[in-house]
């Protein structure tokens, strides 16, 4: 599951990971109310808490496995990051994967349950690097199989906000991509 914001390069993400033979579902979460650059944040915020949005996950996972799918894994950008790691808290899922996460704290990680991978930016100032350290030393902790990776120059964002004109930023998104569905690849065909 992927966030759906105000923009289509989530969607492409989505296109990308179905591409690998996935079956990708993009709910919205944010119920035709994306945060907008007009809106105010903190607003927006009250009316769109990411715990809630786990509520409405929940029914979307039984119906993916009422279709026959027995494997489930989240991914969470951002706002969704806080959403993916209290599924992964739970049976719901088997994997996750987190992107320049907001609003997940160290005890949020602590109880994480499942495989997880957490792809941050080096410039992220609502998960430095030092955040993404002690997660990583929390799941090491659990004996939780993880994958953390810190990308060199990008800002908090980048896998899904990035200019097409700015190569670098671009091209390490792409590799980000890439690495989340290697993750899925591995973590889904290693773990039953």
């Amino acid at each position: 599951m992927l966030t759906k914001l105000v923009h289509s390069t989530p969607m492409n993400v989505a296109d990308k990971v179905a591409s690998f033979g996935y079956y990708v579902v993009v709910p919205d979460f944010f119920h035709g109310d994306p945060l907008t650059p007009e809106a105010s944040k903190d607003d927006w915020l009250k009316k769109h808490d990411p715990v809630e949005a786990v509520g409405f996950a929940k029914p979307v996972i039984q119906a993916l496995k009422k279709k026959g799918i027995c494997k489930v894994a989240v991914a969470g950008f951002c706002w969704g990051a806080k959403v993916a790691v209290e599924l992964a808290k739970t049976a719901d899922i088997q994997v996750a994967a987190i992107l320049h996460p907001s609003f997940v704290t160290l005890d949020d990680i602590k109880g994480v349950k499942v495989p997880t991978a957490i792809l941050s930016a080096e410039l992220d100032k609502k998960a430095p690097p030092e955040l993404i350290k002690e997660f990583e030393a929390a799941l090491k902790a659990n004996q939780i199989e993880h994958f953390v990776k810190i990308y060199p120059g990008v800002s908090h964002g980048w896998t899904i906000r990035y200019k097409d004109e700015d190569e670098a930023a671009k091209k390490l998104a792409f590799e980000a991509h890439q690495d989340l569905v290697n993750w899925f690849d591995k973590s889904l065909k290693t773990n039953k």
